[in-house]
């Protein structure tokens, strides 16, 4: 009996301990779930407060480039209705109560006024350094207006740029460009001249004057915008080394879209270097005779509006996402050129850009850019008996696409590269024409703001063509800005 006593004893012990064992083994898997739980929550905890954090950091930082944008706004419309008041108290040597009469066709235009007109006033200069392989760059190589022209020193862009309110119903914009040729000399042209209206209803807007044509993304910028030293090849080939401007007049109308587009309708007189491929009569050859893509030019002057040129354009933007916006467009060209006295010229072209920016961008960095465009060229070649080799009518077809990439990499530093190729069919005259040929470029670019105001740029040109052969370039831009600058379009 108490044998059976000793065993059930020790059977209840070791039933006790086993389940104590149970017991303190659950303890420990419960402790270790919630010690995994709270470091679970713990890091999520952090990781909300570090959002959180970022996203009042943004907001803040917006908050206060708003506050110093009104702040300056505000101090702006101050200082003009003091300027206003000055210039109308010093022009007229009365009080400005005293201009607040109501204005009639029988009166002059006023000289000094004051309420809505205001006017900026800026002078933009950029300055070249650098070299080539190439004796002369401007002969084969550097085909714009505003390009690099010879090894050494250029200055080919010095503008004075006005613009301002004219009355409610107009704005006002002027650009005179002075450039230095090879030996210095310089040069001068008007290269914008045309008031905008502001006021017409259903979203429509009339434009009227000198100006580039809508045409693409980069004709109707100007060189101090641009984003390497040089203008792609393929828009000098189509439009010549000054871009397609001329004198006309545009509409546009904004679409009652959901997303953004709009069309353009620009008609221009069509005569002239600036609508290169259209009535201009080329340049003089060695006996004085007037000649493009080696024919001589007859002067066709205006019949009619099948003289004119005219230029469609529809673009679109969309908003991908909050830091990524795609803006898409198509352009075209259409009018006579002076090679025969029933030729014509056709030009379509198709465009790109995206870009995306950073949720939290500081000073507009880090940002990427992609922009591309691709055009096509149909020019109808009149026939011409008098050439040393006399040149038959034919139909020249040129066509190219230039690609470029850019990276905001931190603030005032953009690091890009542009790969570009041009060709067309052959031509009785392709082995004289710098405008024709197959060529390929590549130029990598390096660009430094140390402010607002300036800029320095060094970009390096591989140029490889038909009719040159390999040449290296690199050149090293400075630009500066006084004054205020307009706005230029996105």
């Amino acid at each position: 009996m108490k044998i059976f006593q000793k065993v059930g004893l020790a059977v209840l012990v070791l039933a006790l301990t086993a389940g104590a064992t149970s017991v303190r083994a659950q303890e420990t898997n419960q402790v270790e779930q919630l010690q995994k739980q709270l470091s679970q929550m713990q890091e999520n905890f952090e990781r909300v407060q570090r959002e959180q954090a970022a996203q009042i950091s943004a907001l803040t930082q917006k908050l206060g480039e708003m506050a110093r944008q009104q702040s300056a706004e505000a101090e702006k419309k101050k200082l003009e209705t003091q300027l206003a008041a000055e210039l109308a108290t010093t022009m007229t040597n009365e009080p400005p109560s005293a201009l607040a009469k109501t204005w009639t066709p029988a009166a002059p235009i006023t000289v000094a006024r004051a309420g809505s007109a205001y006017m900026n006033m800026s002078f933009d200069t950029m300055m070249v350094a650098g070299g080539s392989t190439a004796s002369d760059p401007s002969a084969q190589l550097q085909l714009g207006d505003h390009d690099p022209q010879k090894n050494g020193f250029s200055l080919r862009n010095a503008e004075i740029a006005l613009d301002g309110a004219v009355d409610p119903y107009f704005k006002g914009f002027a650009n005179i460009v002075l450039k230095l040729d090879k030996n210095n000399g310089t040069e001068i042209e008007l290269e914008e001249a045309y008031a905008q209206s502001t006021s017409l209803p259903a979203n429509l807007q009339v434009k009227a004057g000198q100006f580039f044509a809508a045409f693409g993304r980069q004709n109707a910028q100007h060189p101090h915008t641009w984003s390497f030293v040089d203008a792609p090849i393929i828009l000098n080939r189509a439009f010549g080394p000054d871009g397609l401007r001329n004198v006309g007049a545009q509409g546009s109308w904004l679409l009652p879209l959901p997303f953004y587009t709009e069309f353009f309708l620009g008609v221009f007189d069509g005569q002239g270097s600036t609508t290169f491929g259209f009535r201009n009569v080329g340049d003089a050859d060695a006996l004085g005779v007037n000649r493009f893509h080696g024919r001589a030019t007859i002067d066709r002057g205006l019949r009619g509006p099948q003289d004119l040129v005219f230029t469609p354009r529809l673009a679109s933007s969309f908003e991908l996402t909050d830091q990524q916006t795609l803006v898409a467009g198509v352009s075209a060209a259409f009018g006579p050129n002076d090679t025969g006295a029933n030729t014509g010229t056709q030009i379509y072209g198709a465009d790109l850009y995206w870009k995306w920016k950073a949720a939290n961008a500081g000073e507009g960095f880090p940002f990427v850019s992609w922009q591309t465009e691709a055009l096509y060229e149909v020019y109808e070649a009149g026939a011409d008996a008098t050439a040393a080799t006399p040149l038959p009518a034919e139909t020249l077809r040129d066509w190219g696409v230039y690609s470029q990439v850019l990276w905001g990499f931190k603030p005032r530093w953009v690091v890009g590269l542009r790969g570009e190729y041009a060709n067309g069919n052959h031509g009785a005259f392709d082995a004289s024409d710098e405008f024709r040929g197959e060529r390929t470029r590549l130029s990598p670019v390096l660009t430094f703001y140390p402010s607002e105001f300036s800029k320095i740029r060094l970009q390096y040109n591989y140029d490889q063509g038909e009719h040159f052969g390999s040449q290296h370039s690199i050149w090293l831009q400075l630009e500066f800005l006084l004054g205020a600058h307009g706005a230029h379009k996105f």
